[in-house]
């Protein structure tokens, strides 16, 4: 019986990791045109990451809602408002691209990528418990979320660069226009359409929906009234900054000429060779997810992102290394080589790093809260904010101070993640009944 029920739940596992790969892929569409807007139109770098704040800053808006949502129409209605929401969005980012006035295409291009960052915020609130119920808590569990995790790399990876193969020429010119962005979103709304259209027809299982059902009485404590998941929903704030704002800021400092100075394309394939690492680390940690402990994962990984994040400020910006990147020309993608600041590669390494956090960081703070993961779910949602707020503070301090400057911003971020693995997750409110 149980065998049978394990299989039935083969396909819903594979819709998450799915939509969990849709995030990315949606995402990270913030980093690249932020250059392209920075560029297109004369910003600094604090306004470059406007796009990117408008679309984590829809998370601090939908979280909490999310979590609601998701307890009162169940998994998959959640999952399809989202999709529906992310294609609009999506679309007012392609619209944005018919106008090349400042006064007009920014704005709308922000309005889309707050739009889209609902969808995002929602399709998150879904898949992360969904993964974490159906390898049934635990090791199992985080594993699970590794593997999605897995997919959600590789859509990151491809980003940056379909973006360098199909406005390629116009980013090695030095003249992208967020026009040029079009085919990546006609691509992306054609995952959301063809998802829309497979997760109707796809049974998903709605446990926290039963439990929400059948339960009658309020109870006087929530999802607050846990230590270790105050303290993760902090560590979730930082981590997406630091996910977000080293490569994000790498992608800026290596394609300004004032700086780095590699170009634009290049600068795009360095940015997806961390996205690439953050797959590689994703892969091993669903390997070992089952055998190692969330909080062993998340202390090494924050202590090796010191170390690495700490190597890359204090190196030379004039020692220059050659590595290995993914390159977009006439011969399609390829694996090349590309001379950048041995800063980068440090940077690049913390792929590596980031990639097994996320995961480690959710178990460990919705570990033992039994009814209430649901509503931890979309409170965990409104704190991914952090991958908005801390790029634009730490490229804020760039523009001021200069880029390896702001990467204290990420130590400091870091510093957290490593208390939160060795002290703050520990689980010290196992009185509170959770059934």
């Amino acid at each position: 019986m149980a065998q049978q029920q394990q299989k039935n739940f083969l396909v819903p596992i594979i819709m998450m990791i799915l939509l969990f790969g849709m995030i990315s892929f949606v995402t990270n569409l913030a980093a690249p045109m932020g250059v392209v807007v920075k560029t297109q139109f004369g910003l600094s770098n604090f306004q470059g990451m406007f796009g990117n704040f408008a679309n984590f800053l829809a998370y601090a808006c939908m979280g909490i809602p999310g979590g609601l949502l998701l307890q009162k129409v169940g998994y998959k209605k959640t999952a399809l408002i989202a999709i529906a929401v992310g294609f609009i969005g999506v679309g007012v980012q392609f619209l944005s691209g018919f106008s090349t006035n400042v006064n007009i295409c920014f704005p709308v291009y922000l309005l889309g990528a707050f739009i889209a960052g609902f969808s995002m915020c929602l399709l998150n609130t879904v898949v992360n418990p969904m993964l974490n119920t159906l390898g049934g808590g635990g090791k199992k569990g985080n594993q699970l979320i590794q593997v999605g995790g897995s997919f959600n790399s590789l859509c990151g990876t491809a980003t940056p660069i379909l973006v360098g193969a199909l406005i390629g020429e116009a980013i090695k010119s030095g003249n992208p226009t967020v026009s040029n962005i079009n085919p990546v979103m006609f691509i992306a709304m054609g995952v959301f359409a063809t998802a829309f259209i497979v997760l109707s027809l796809v049974s998903i299982p709605e446990p926290h929906l039963v439990k929400a059902e059948k339960s009658a009485t309020k109870s006087k404590y929530s999802a607050w009234s846990f230590r270790h998941f105050v303290l993760g929903t902090i560590a979730i704030f930082v981590y997406v900054g630091v996910e977000i704002g080293i490569p994000g800021t790498m992608n800026l400092f290596l394609a300004d000429p004032n700086a780095a100075n590699i170009g634009t394309a290049a600068a795009g394939s360095v940015a997806a060779t961390y996205w690439f690492l953050m797959l590689i680390g994703r892969f091993t940690g669903a390997s070992i997810g089952g055998k190692v402990s969330s909080k062993t994962m998340l202390t090494v990984a924050s202590a090796a992102g010191i170390v690495l994040v700490l190597l890359g400020m204090f190196s030379s910006i004039d020692t220059r290394i050659s590595m290995p990147v993914f390159q977009t020309g006439v011969e399609g993608i390829t694996l090349g080589m590309q001379e950048v600041p041995i800063a980068a590669m440090f940077f690049v390494l913390c792929g590596l790093c980031t990639s097994i956090m996320w995961g480690g960081i959710f178990n460990l703070a919705v570990e033992g809260l039994g009814k209430y993961v649901a509503a931890a779910s979309g409170i965990f949602m409104m704190m991914v904010v952090g991958g908005g707020i801390l790029p634009l503070v730490q490229n804020y301090i760039a523009d001021i101070a200069g880029y390896m400057v702001s990467y204290w911003v990420i130590i400091a971020a870091l510093g957290f993640l490593l208390y939160y693995a060795l002290i703050g997750s520990k689980n010290v409110n196992k009185d509170i009944p959770v059934e």
